[in-house]
């Protein structure tokens, strides 16, 4: 990936994607102060480098049937490379888990998974996520209510 310094207006750039990844290059450009050209060119540079990783429609995730969030904590029975790997595969297969990460601290990996309700949620656990390898513990949260959710990453 080529490395490429963004200045002041590919921040503007970035925040106007931000909250509308469609935007007409046109409207684009008059929103940052550019000609169509210079702007598109920068859109195309800001792309080819990965500072612009894809583009992509947010849903409303109660609107299509899952309203249930649950934030996973699981700790795995020893952190060598093998273990860490094949969970980390395994977690990728699966659909219901939106984001995961590696974590310091008491638990080995943050899971977020969203499913339709409790039923769908004991089906993940006991299918899937329990049937994983080298686990040794596995605590869920229920989140009760969203209070901020955020897609814009704070660029300055």
């Amino acid at each position: 990936m080529p490395i490429y310094d963004i200045d002041t207006i590919d921040r503007v750039i970035l925040n106007i994607l931000q909250k509308d990844g469609r935007i007409a290059n046109v409207d684009l450009a008059e929103r940052a102060g550019l000609s169509p050209s210079p702007c598109a060119r920068r859109v195309k540079n800001l792309e080819d480098s990965g500072i612009i990783a894809r583009y992509a429609a947010l849903i409303d995730q109660k609107a299509v049937g899952l309203p249930v969030n649950v934030f996973v904590n699981v700790t795995l029975e020893r952190q060598v490379k093998d273990a860490l790997q094949n969970f980390e595969a395994a977690i990728l297969k699966r659909p219901e888990v939106m984001e995961c990460y590696l974590m310091t601290g008491e638990a080995d990996y943050f899971l977020r998974v969203v499913v339709a309700d409790l039923d769908a949620y004991e089906r993940f656990l006991v299918e899937h996520l329990t049937r994983i390898p080298g686990i040794a513990n596995i605590k869920s949260s229920f989140a009760l209510k969203q209070i901020a959710y955020r897609t814009e990453l704070p660029i300055r």
